[in-house]
């Protein structure tokens, strides 16, 4: 019983990386086809948001736990990116 749901999940994580291919390409070409900076940044910020699920799913198929290791330092550094280009382009908003 165990095994079977064992198998299982290892079955739907890997299932579900390859559905998180979908808005992986579709962030990609929203970072590349952006019209503005602040487009282009949201859709890095989604894109490492992705990469987070992507890891998140990895160590439940493989069992290893240096994936979270690997997802909490991604968030970590897309947060702190995240709030440096807050900071940026409120700054360059007040200088118009």
């Amino acid at each position: 019983m165990i095994e079977t749901l064992s198998n299982a999940l290892d079955w739907l994580s890997a299932s579900l990386v390859v559905v998180l291919m979908v808005p992986l390409a579709l962030t990609f070409w929203r970072m590349v086809r952006g019209p503005g900076y602040a487009d282009r940044f949201i859709a890095i910020d989604m894109l490492t948001g992705i990469a987070v699920a992507i890891a998140a799913l990895t160590a439940g198929t493989t069992g290893r736990r240096e994936f979270l290791d690997v997802a909490f330092g991604i968030a970590l550094i897309s947060f702190v990116a995240t709030c440096a280009l807050a900071a940026f382009l409120e700054r360059k908003g007040s200088r118009r």
